[in-house]
C-alpha cells in the first residue's frame, strides 16, 4: 500500500511548531492615545446565523450575535476560568447542592424593564421545558450526572439554583457557550410563538437582512460588572457604535474585503490567507483553539457497526499529515476529547493507533470488509471539513477503502449529524471550555440521542462519574480512561484543534482573539 503526500492541497510559508508561538508574540498593542469613541465595528461571516434564541437552533455564529446581546450569570475568562457576568457573586452550600447568585446593580433589558431574579428564573423555566433545546440533557441527568431539581428567586436580586447531588461541572456548563444560558427579557416570548431579542447586552439588536447582514446597536444604557472584563466574564466596556456581521461565503472575497476596509475582523482565517493578509499590511492575530475537527462515524451502521473495522479506518488515517497540511504547522495532531490548552491535558491523550496503511487493509480483511462502498459526508461552506474529507478519502482509498464523497449543503449536513443519518461526516465541534463538556457532546444513550458518536454504557458511566468530582485529578484519570477506550472502540477520529487565527484591520486597537473563536466587541476602538 502507499501513503499519498498531500501537503500541496494547501499552501503557505508559515510551518513548524514554533509558528503559532510567532504570530502570538507578533501581535501589536493598541495605539498610545487611548480609546476613542465611534464607529462600526464589521465582523465577516461565512452565513448567516440560524436564530437569535440563545441555545436554540444554533450553530457557531448564531452563539457568536446572541452573546453581544445577552449575558448569563456567569461567563468564561479567556483563560477559561467561570467568573461573574449577570451575577455580582456567589456561594455553594457546604453540601454542595445549592449555588446562590447575586445579581450586579442596576442592570435593565434593553427595553427599560430592570432584571430581576424572577426574569432569571422565568427563562430556566421556559428553556429547560423547551423542544429544540438539546443542552436540555446537560442539567436534568442524562449526560454527566448534573441533574438541576429547582430555581428559586427568592427575593428580587437572588436566585438559588438547586441540584440533586454535588457537581464539578455546574458553573462550567452554565457558561457553556453553546447551552445558550443566556438571560432574555421574558417580553422576547410573543404570544403568537415569535421571539424578540430583547437582552441586558451591550447591544442591542438593529436590524437584520437576511443573507446580507446584521446590526447591532449599543446601549447606551448598560452597566458593566465591576470585575474588569475578561471573555464573557466582567465588565463588556464597548467604544464603537454599532457592531455589522457582513454575510461573505466567500473566503477570497471577504480577505479582498478585509483590505479594502469594508470589513474590520475575520474570524477563523483560513491559514492560506496568512501571506497574502500580512503582505497587504493587515494584522493577522492568533491563540490557540478549541474547535475540534473529527470524522464521525455511524456505529449502528450494519457495515461500521464492527469496531475492528472502525480501527483499520483509523490506522489508514494520517492524522498528523492531515494536521500539517490544514493548519500550516500551527497545531498538533489530537484525537481526544481533550485539547492542550485543558488544565486536563497529558501526553496520554495522543496515543492512538498508529498510522499504517498496509495493517489497515489487512484488519480491514479481517473484519469481512469486502470493498462495500462508504459515503463520506462533506460540505464546501467549511474550507476545513471539505478539505479533511479529501484527504481522508485518498488516505482510505490507499488502503483499500471504497470511498466516495457526498458533499452537501451545510444545513442538510448537520441536519444529518443531529439525526445520526450517515456513515461517515468530516465535522467540526464548536469549543468547549473543559473536557466534560467535549465529551458530553459526543457520548449518549444512541437509542434516544441520535446526534450521539459513542453510545457505551461504560463509556456514559465514565462521563457521568467525571461530573461528580471537583477534584481535576480525579478528573482527569477518568478522562484519560475514556480515551484509552475510545481508542478500542473508535467510535470517532480526532484529527486536531483549529488555532484560532484571525485577519484584523489595522485601524482596530486593542483588539485581541480567544480560544472560543468568537470577536469580542467590547474593549476594542477605531482610529
Amino acid at each position: 500500500m502507499r501513503s499519498f503526500a498531500l501537503k500541496g492541497l494547501r499552501g503557505g510559508a508559515l510551518a513548524g511548531s514554533a509558528a503559532l508561538a510567532a504570530l502570538l508574540a507578533a501581535a501589536p498593542a493598541g495605539a498610545a492615545d487611548g480609546p476613542k469613541r465611534g464607529g462600526t465595528l464589521v465582523v465577516s461571516m461565512n452565513a448567516d446565523a440560524r436564530s437569535l434564541e440563545p441555545g436554540i437552533n444554533r450553530d457557531a455564529n448564531s452563539d457568536s450575535v446572541v452573546n453581544n446581546i445577552f449575558e448569563g450569570l456567569v461567563g468564561y475568562r479567556t483563560d477559561l476560568t467561570v467568573g461573574p457576568a449577570l451575577a455580582q457573586s456567589w456561594t455553594m452550600s457546604e453540601d454542595g447542592r445549592s449555588y446562590t447568585f447575586t445579581l450586579r446593580d442596576g442592570v435593565t433589558f434593553h427595553n427599560g424593564d430592570p432584571l430581576t431574579a424572577e426574569a432569571v428564573k422565568w427563562n430556566w423555566d421556559r428553556k429547560s421545558g423547551q423542544e429544540g433545546w438539546l443542552c436540555a440533557r446537560f442539567f436534568n441527568g442524562q449526560a454527566g450526572g448534573l441533574k438541576v431539581e429547582a430555581v428559586e428567586a427568592p427575593d428580587p436580586k437572588t436566585v438559588v439554583f438547586r441540584l440533586a447531588e454535588p457537581s464539578g461541572l455546574f458553573l462550567t456548563q452554565l457558561a457553556n457557550i453553546q447551552c445558550g444560558m443566556l438571560v432574555a427579557s421574558p417580553k422576547s416570548a410573543g404570544a403568537d410563538g415569535t421571539w424578540t431579542p430583547i437582552g441586558t447586552g451591550p447591544f442591542k439588536f438593529g436590524s437584520w437582512k437576511h443573507g446580507d447582514q446584521m446590526v447591532l446597536e449599543r446601549y447606551d444604557g448598560y452597566v458593566p460588572s465591576s470585575e474588569p472584563g475578561s471573555g464573557y466574564a466582567g465588565a463588556r466596556q464597548v467604544y464603537v457604535d454599532a457592531l455589522r456581521y457582513q454575510i461573505i461565503p466567500d473566503a477570497d472575497a471577504a480577505a479582498a474585503a478585509l483590505k479594502t476596509g469594508a470589513i474590520d475582523i475575520i474570524p477563523q482565517l483560513d491559514t492560506i490567507k496568512i501571506d497574502e493578509l500580512k503582505a497587504a499590511g493587515m494584522k493577522v492575530m492568533a491563540a490557540p483553539g478549541l474547535s475540534w475537527s473529527a470524522l464521525l462515524i455511524q456505529t449502528e451502521d450494519p457495515l461500521l457497526s464492527n469496531p475492528k473495522l472502525r480501527r483499520a479506518l483509523a490506522q489508514a488515517i494520517d492524522i498528523a499529515q492531515i494536521t500539517e497540511v490544514r493548519t500550516n504547522g500551527l497545531a498538533k495532531p489530537n484525537p481526544s476529547g481533550v485539547a492542550e490548552s485543558m488544565r486536563a491535558f497529558s501526553a496520554d491523550f495522543l496515543d492512538w493507533p498508529k498510522y499504517d496503511p498496509a495493517a489497515a487493509a489487512t484488519l480491514a480483511k479481517e473484519a469481512g470488509y469486502k470493498g462495500e462502498p462508504i459515503r463520506l459526508q462533506t460540505n464546501r461552506r467549511y474550507v476545513g471539513m471539505y478539505d479533511n474529507a479529501v484527504m481522508i478519502q485518498a488516505m482510505l482509498s490507499a488502503a483499500g477503502f471504497n470511498v466516495q464523497l457526498e458533499v452537501l449543503d451545510w444545513a442538510a449536513q448537520l441536519d444529518n449529524y443531529v439525526n445520526g443519518r450517515f456513515q461517515l461526516s468530516s465535522f467540526s465541534y464548536s469549543g468547549r471550555f473543559d473536557p466534560g463538556l467535549m465529551y458530553a457532546a459526543l457520548i449518549a444513550d444512541k437509542a434516544t440521542a441520535k446526534w450521539a458518536q459513542w453510545g457505551d454504557p461504560e463509556a456514559r458511566k465514565l462521563l457521568a462519574e467525571s461530573g461528580t468530582l471537583t477534584d481535576q485529578t480525579a478528573r482527569a484519570a477518568i478522562f484519560r480512561r475514556l480515551h484509552a477506550k475510545m481508542k478500542e472502540e473508535v467510535p470517532i477520529i480526532g484529527l486536531y484543534y483549529s488555532p484560532t487565527i484571525e485577519g484584523v484591520n489595522p485601524a482596530l486597537h486593542d483588539y485581541k482573539p480567544w480560544a472560543a473563536a468568537i470577536p469580542l466587541a467590547w474593549g476594542v476602538w477605531k482610529g
